[in-house]
């Protein structure tokens, strides 16, 4: 049985899901409903089938909110660019492992420009993949889901990969957070235990039959979230 990880989870919706006609609302609604980061998906309509947003979005959150900007980038070439989304304002640059020749220089680039490194795993990525870079990421995301697209489904497997990386997490006594995403909803979050940062986006976002408001949704997240620590 997987150990339960004791940290703090935080909680990112992910503005992919959200009305892009009134975001800055919806930042400062998911803020007052008690959300710990904005999770911010850059899609390039190259390394993921859609094309999303670009540094100018990542600077007009800044604007309106002081939450960490948690930066996704599913982008070719992303050596080209983090130094526009560092400018812009982003807390947290993720990269995927495939996009980039020379992981250790983006790491260190990204560093430099005095952002927070993640290293991102598709469901289709190797953990191995990623371990020789594991002492130098302050976060590894997870995909529970192909890239490219909100609204898919959890992909339960996922969470194999997750427990592996916080063994190796735990073993070589690192603070590196583990971040899920990827059909996150008040039931597939029970498979989080293990997981330091939840993005949830249409879940939060979309509205649904309940009629929910985003501070209901936060604060059943949090009750299940409290419910892994016992």
């Amino acid at each position: 049985m997987a150990t339960k990880n004791k940290r703090p989870k935080l909680i990112a919706p992910s503005i992919l899901s959200a009305d892009f006609a009134y975001l800055a609302t919806e930042i400062k609604a998911i803020a007052e409903a008690g959300a710990d980061w904005v999770h911010v998906d850059v899609m390039d309509g190259h390394f993921v089938p859609n094309i999303t947003i670009g540094p100018f979005v990542v600077k007009a959150l800044k604007a309106v909110t002081t939450l960490p900007l948690d930066v996704h980038l599913m982008i070719d070439d992303p050596e080209k660019y983090v130094e526009s989304f560092a400018i812009a304002g982003a807390d947290y640059l993720t990269f995927h492992i495939e996009s980039t020749k020379n992981p250790q220089a983006l790491i260190k680039k990204i560093r430099s420009l005095g952002v927070k490194v993640g290293i991102t795993l598709r469901p289709k990525s190797k953990l191995n993949t990623i371990l020789p870079f594991l002492d130098r990421v302050d976060l590894v995301l997870v995909m529970s889901v192909e890239p490219g697209f909100g609204g898919q489904s959890f992909m339960p497997e996922q969470m194999e990969k997750v427990s592996q990386l916080r063994g190796r997490i735990s073993e070589s006594k690192l603070n590196c957070l583990i971040e899920i995403d990827g059909g996150i909803n008040a039931e597939t979050i029970k498979e989080c235990s293990e997981v330091d940062v939840i993005v949830a986006g249409s879940a939060v976002f979309i509205k649904d039959s309940s009629q929910l408001s985003y501070v209901q949704k936060v604060h059943t997240y949090r009750k299940q979230i409290d419910l892994l620590k016992k």
